[in-house]
C-alpha cells in the first residue's frame, strides 16, 4: 500500500472527526469509505429491520463491496474534503 496515500487517509479521518455535524447522508457515506478503507469488503449478515441504523451502515458498506482499499480511501479523503467545503461555505467551520 502506498504510504502516502495512508498517511493522508490518516490525516483525513482526524479532520473527519472535528467536523461539526453532518447529515445522516453524508455520515453514512463516509462510515463506509471509512470501513472499506480499513476492513474490506463487508461479509457481515444484514442486521434484522428493527435495528434501522445498523441496518443503513451494513448498506452503505455493502454498496462498496469490490472496491479496493485503496480506491476506498481516495474515496474517504475526497469525501471529508467536500464535507470541509460544505461546512465553510453553510458557516459551520472556521
Amino acid at each position: 500500500m502506498d504510504s502516502e496515500l495512508l498517511s493522508l487517509f490518516e490525516e483525513h479521518v482526524r479532520i473527519g472527526k472535528g467536523l461539526p455535524p453532518q447529515s445522516a447522508d453524508h455520515m453514512l457515506i463516509a462510515y463506509a469509505y471509512y470501513k472499506q478503507s480499513v476492513v474490506g469488503d463487508n461479509v457481515h449478515q444484514r442486521p434484522v429491520h428493527s435495528d434501522v441504523i445498523r441496518t443503513f451502515k451494513h448498506d452503505a458498506w455493502v454498496r462498496l463491496k469490490g472496491t479496493s482499499k485503496e480506491d476506498a480511501m481516495r474515496g474517504y479523503i475526497a469525501h471529508i474534503q467536500m464535507l470541509v467545503e460544505l461546512s465553510k461555505e453553510e458557516g459551520r467551520l472556521g
